[in-house]
């Protein structure tokens, strides 16, 4: 976007710039250039202009814009096309859009806010402006759909890591897609699958992440990173990290290497080793969360000892054995 140019040229010089310079540089009017300034300056940067000398930046606010991000973005190719938005209805669904258009594999669509953010099983994520972060991002997997499941596990396991690496908070991952901070949630991811033109297969994932968020505005049963930490979180960073971490675990999938998703999901996991509660379509299953298979299906053994796979439902914990 035009406005992203602005702000690396802005940031990159460290000083005043002619609008001579910066429309060259834009190959745009000078009318565009005003236009595109006051569009920044109603997004809360700071941008002084004086005369003969031209433009410069002295405030950038807290948003997640793709200039910002892609900085010190160290992917080759999760979040190299970032979509930004002050406010969505639901980024699932722009990028299931984007998908069935032919977008390229790690498109990402950042939204500031969402007026009806999805969690699963069509719930509502809360999804406050400024406050968290809430992205979907396109994948194209080479894989059975026997396995796209682990996607899930994948995505939770990259950001319970980038929110110790970043914020120094350690998460626990409830089976399989809820991030928890002492049996609180503070975020979820969402994966669905679908279909675009000539068939091709696509996955979109989805995080809805409570960062800074303040205690008062929380709702019942959730907590923010912000409020683990004890200190406002850069968002940035923590996005560019999830990103990155992604995109690690993501070559590991595509590789084949599903053992290593799993070991690392059991070692951040807080479910097993706790009797649980599974609430399916079916009716209830109630026992010991026992263990996951290779496929990312958790395995419940039930109190007359027989154990039974659960691949989809509502897992509430019950407390330890």
């Amino acid at each position: 976007m035009l406005r992203d140019k602005i702000i690396t040229l802005l940031k990159e010089r460290e000083r005043f710039v002619r609008e001579e310079e910066l429309t060259s540089a834009l190959g745009i009017s000078a009318e565009k250039l005003w236009e595109e300034m006051r569009g920044l300056r109603d997004n809360g940067y700071v941008i002084e202009t004086v005369p003969h000398l031209g433009y410069k930046m002295t405030f950038i606010p807290d948003r997640l814009m793709p200039a910002e991000i892609e900085k010190n973005l160290t992917t080759a190719k999760i979040g190299r096309r970032i979509i930004y938005l002050d406010k969505t209805v639901s980024t699932m669904d722009d990028v299931s859009r984007l998908a069935v258009e032919g977008a390229q594999e790690g498109t990402a669509v950042v939204a500031e806010s969402q007026s009806a953010g999805r969690g699963r099983a069509g719930r509502n994520w809360f999804s406050p402006a400024g406050k968290g972060i809430y992205f979907s991002l396109l994948l194209r997997p080479p894989s059975s759909p026997g396995r796209l499941s682990l996607l899930t596990l994948l995505a939770a396991v990259a950001v319970a890591e980038a929110v110790h690496s970043v914020a120094g908070v350690v998460t626990g991952i409830k089976w399989p897609n809820d991030i928890l901070l002492d049996a609180r949630k503070a975020g979820g991811i969402l994966t669905e699958a679908g279909s675009g033109a000539g068939g091709a297969p696509y996955v979109v994932v989805g995080v809805g992440l409570n960062v800074n968020n303040e205690t008062a505005e929380l709702l019942p049963g959730t907590a923010s990173i912000a409020e683990a930490a004890g200190m406002k979180v850069d968002r940035v960073a923590l996005l560019q990290e999830i990103f990155f971490r992604l995109e690690t675990y993501y070559k590991e999938f595509c590789r084949g290497e599903y053992a290593l998703i799993i070991d690392k999901w059991r070692g951040l996991n807080s479910t097993l080793g706790k009797r649980v509660k599974v609430i399916l379509p079916r009716g209830v299953i109630e026992g010991e969360a026992v263990d996951i298979e290779d496929d990312g299906g958790l395995l419940v053994r039930n109190d007359s000892g027989l154990t039974e796979k659960v691949t989809a439902g509502d897992v509430i914990h019950c407390g330890l054995l």
